[in-house]
């Protein structure tokens, strides 16, 4: 019994690890390094989700990404959009409290982690200069 319960878990774990969905990088304080989650790179910052949000729509109109549809809601807003290679685009931005804001950026939907880091990099350093 033991020796199945082990290899189910090791199964699990190998083919988790091929999705993407285990950290590559650990990290998250709040303004820390990045990770990669389910096919998400995401990072803290510190600054509030409205300031957050602009320089978010500035980094992607500065890489020519088009935003074609924003969505607030309490607890996150959502912006989707198109890269100059027509790849989707999901940035969720989420309060984590007033000061600080949670960014995951997720581009196509698989293999997009280098393009979502460039991304999320580039958010990361607009949010320096709105604050």
């Amino acid at each position: 019994m033991l020796k199945r319960v082990l290899l189910a878990l090791t199964l699990f774990a190998t083919v988790a690890n091929f999705s993407g969905c285990i950290f590559l990088v650990a990290g998250g304080a709040a303004a820390g390094t990045a990770t990669w989650l389910s096919q998400k790179v995401t990072q803290n910052v510190n600054s509030p989700l409205e300031k957050t949000t602009k320089a978010a729509r500035a980094a992607l109109k500065d890489q020519g990404i088009e935003i074609y549809k924003e969505t607030t809601a309490p607890d996150v807003t959502q912006l989707l959009a198109k890269d100059p290679a027509g790849k989707q685009v999901w940035v969720d931005l989420r309060p984590v409290d007033a000061k600080i804001t949670e960014i995951a950026v997720r581009v196509g939907y698989v293999n997009g982690e280098k393009n979502a880091a460039d991304i999320l990099g580039k958010i990361v350093s607009k949010t320096n200069l709105w604050i």
